[in-house]
């Protein structure tokens, strides 16, 4: 079996996105110092291969922490586990300089997500964004002059008061740029946020869904044409620079997550940590289990599970890759739904695999769920 891949979480940011659903907390509530102990800890009490294909650290925001900290945990994580072949930190325009992209690259960080989001100051002011552009510019710049060669920016559409056009000119913006790779979201309305709060008091006009989807439409036309491959629903990369780690969950390969909110995945079983930074702090400073769920995976519900995270790659499922992943036969266990799909124009099927036509990337949630819920 594959060693699992590494993902850290560093559930902290120096402010909540208003749009953010996912769990994360203000630095300034926190003691950085022990919840860098704990994840260290963590680390080495979870990896029980070092050979780790690939590592994550992402957040929140890991680069809102002092330097020295974030600087000790992933001295600890190249300590642990080594052969990997990607290592990638998140890291937001603004919070980066020189000194601190040296670091990263001269640790062993080979890989930079920046949350770059917009290229437009009003866009950013609307996200609720401390950066400005320039700075998204600036970090781009610096770090391609301390070594790294495969950088990522993160961009959102369908921003409220945005337009095709102001999306055509990020898109050009980052293409210009020349990062080597470029995922595109549409922002959504998450439960319990003050964006969602603010677009059902009226106070911001969501753009509809139309021009979302004309909007998704110009990123794969232009992305495409600049010559970035779309390997993903959202994800766009130039050759020979896709995620590997993104890609070992979308193929269903095992990992391990470690830290507050963070999950596992091996052998069919989940394991979630406490969403909780202090609870998390505690159960591992005083060596109690952080873990908070457990969810084991029937046989069936892997599959299902992998014909779902495998039709979000471009290349959809091949049929080879499924069976030796799963032990099934994706022909025979979605034949009902993949004909239907098939005769509507949704799928292609030839000898290799299925994939989903080009018609249906922008609604492929809906599509995805009928591959989710399978009697054997």
């Amino acid at each position: 079996m594959t060693a699992p891949s590494l993902y850290v979480h560093i559930p902290l940011c120096v402010r909540k996105c208003p749009y953010c659903g996912f769990y994360s907390e203000p630095v300034a509530q926190h003691n950085p110092a022990r919840l860098v102990g704990a994840l260290a800890q963590e680390v080495r009490q979870t990896v029980r291969d070092p050979q780790v294909p690939t590592v994550y650290v992402g957040g929140g925001s890991p680069t809102c922490m002092p330097m020295d900290l974030l600087g000790r945990l992933l001295y600890e994580i190249t300590r642990t586990v080594r052969g990997f072949e990607e290592f990638t930190v998140e890291a937001n325009p603004g919070q980066v300089d020189r000194p601190i992209l040296q670091f990263l690259r001269n640790i062993g960080v080979n890989r930079l997500s920046l949350g770059g989001q917009s290229f437009q100051p009003q866009e950013l002011k609307t996200l609720g964004r401390l950066h400005t552009v320039e700075q998204i510019v600036e970090a781009v710049e610096m770090a391609r002059e301390v070594g790294f060669e495969n950088i990522g920016v993160d961009l959102i559409f369908a921003i409220p008061g945005s337009t095709m056009e102001s999306w055509r000119a990020n898109l050009k913006r980052a293409i210009d740029l020349g990062v080597t790779h470029i995922s595109t979201y549409a922002l959504t309305y998450e439960e319990d946020t003050p964006l969602t709060a603010d677009r059902d008091a009226g106070r911001i006009t969501p753009i509809d869904e139309e021009t979302d989807r004309e909007m998704y439409e110009l990123a794969i036309d232009m992305l495409t044409d600049a010559g970035y491959e779309h390997y993903e629903i959202s994800n766009f990369a130039r050759p020979g620079f896709a995620c590997r780690h993104n890609l070992g969950y979308w193929a269903n390969r095992p990992y391990n997550g470690v830290g507050p909110s963070a999950a596992s995945h091996i052998q069919r079983r989940r394991c979630t940590r406490i969403a909780d930074i202090r609870q998390y702090i505690h159960a591992v400073e005083n060596e109690l289990d952080p873990i908070a769920e457990i969810q084991e995976t029937s046989a069936l519900e892997f599959a299902c599970e992998t014909a779902v995270l495998n039709l979000r790659r471009i290349r959809g499922i091949d049929w080879a890759e499924y069976r030796a992943t799963t032990g099934y036969d994706a022909m025979d266990l979605f034949a009902a739904v993949i004909e239907e799909h098939r005769k509507n124009g949704m799928l292609t099927v030839d000898d290799s695999g299925i994939r989903l036509t080009r018609p249906a990337l922008p609604i492929a949630d809906s599509i995805l769920c009928d591959f989710s819920d399978i009697d054997d």
